[in-house]
């Protein structure tokens, strides 16, 4: 195996049991633990309302709100922004996010699947901006880098794009993947979010991908309105899938409660 990559650097600072943990788990499917997180919306929202009268032009969601606090998450707890590649435990240069949008509100629209590269100093306001511009860019009708890459490979008979593809995984696994394919490619990320309440679905629990090396999945769900000791809150659900190989549930566990902490009351960041 060679020693460096574009997306990351190597890990040196893990104790020999997680440092084995890729030869005995080899595969995420194998790795994968799931996690369910409540959010309590009363703050969110109130803080939404204030942003979208004084925003009308740059309206924001709660879906904004939690890449912003993703973000923050994975800046304070490092150690969850990494990725297993042959068999070693890389951290990731860089936040990136993945999500995907509906080309149109409506049955049989295409999903476009999105990534871009956060920095964790940035403003909410800034966070909005971005993510408006890569929307309106996907649903427009550009064709993503990756959609142009992916037309080109569907022309080539199934044998043989199995074989590439098996080609590529060996190339990655050997650290010789070129950079622009991994930069552009969504499947590899520090997280893959999914925004289910945009159709009105609840969360659900989704299962990570062998392709790439995103070791991270989040599924929001819709707000709705839960029975609490304190009365009646608007709430939503977010369903995780983490590959465990890469850290510990504990630091996980508190990396995803300053995310929930970030969510529940976003006035105590950076907002402009």
């Amino acid at each position: 195996m060679l020693f460096s990559r574009a997306d990351g650097t190597k890990c040196t600072d893990i104790a020999p049991t997680r440092a084995i943990m890729p030869f005995i788990m080899p595969t995420r499917t194998e790795s994968t633990v799931y996690f369910e997180q409540w959010i309590d919306l009363t703050k969110t929202n109130a803080f939404l309302d204030a942003w979208n009268a004084a925003n009308p032009a740059r309206r924001a969601t709660v879906f904004h709100v939690f890449l912003w606090a993703a973000v923050y998450g994975l800046d304070q707890r490092p150690r969850l922004n990494r990725f297993v590649m042959g068999s070693r435990i890389w951290q990731r240069n860089g936040i990136w996010l993945s999500y995907a949008a509906k080309k149109r509100m409506e049955d049989g629209a295409p999903l476009v699947v999105l990534k871009r590269r956060f920095d964790p100093g940035h403003t909410f306001a800034q966070l909005v901006d971005f993510v408006a511009g890569d929307v309106k860019v996907g649903r427009s009708d550009q064709k993503s880098a990756v959609d142009k890459e992916l037309n080109v490979f569907l022309r080539i008979p199934a044998p043989l794009l199995r074989l590439g593809v098996g080609l590529m995984r060996w190339l990655d696994g050997w650290n010789l993947l070129p950079a622009s394919f991994i930069e552009s490619d969504p499947m590899y990320a520090s997280m893959f979010v999914a925004n289910l309440g945009s159709v009105r679905l609840d969360s659900a629990f989704h299962h990570l991908y062998e392709y790439g090396n995103c070791p991270f999945f989040a599924a929001l769900g819709r707000t709705q309105t839960v029975l609490t000791p304190e009365g009646p809150r608007p709430m939503c659900s977010i369903k995780y899938a983490f590959d465990e190989r890469i850290e510990d549930g504990l630091y996980c566990s508190k990396g995803l409660e300053l995310v929930k902490a970030r969510m529940e009351d976003p006035a105590a960041g950076k907002v402009a």
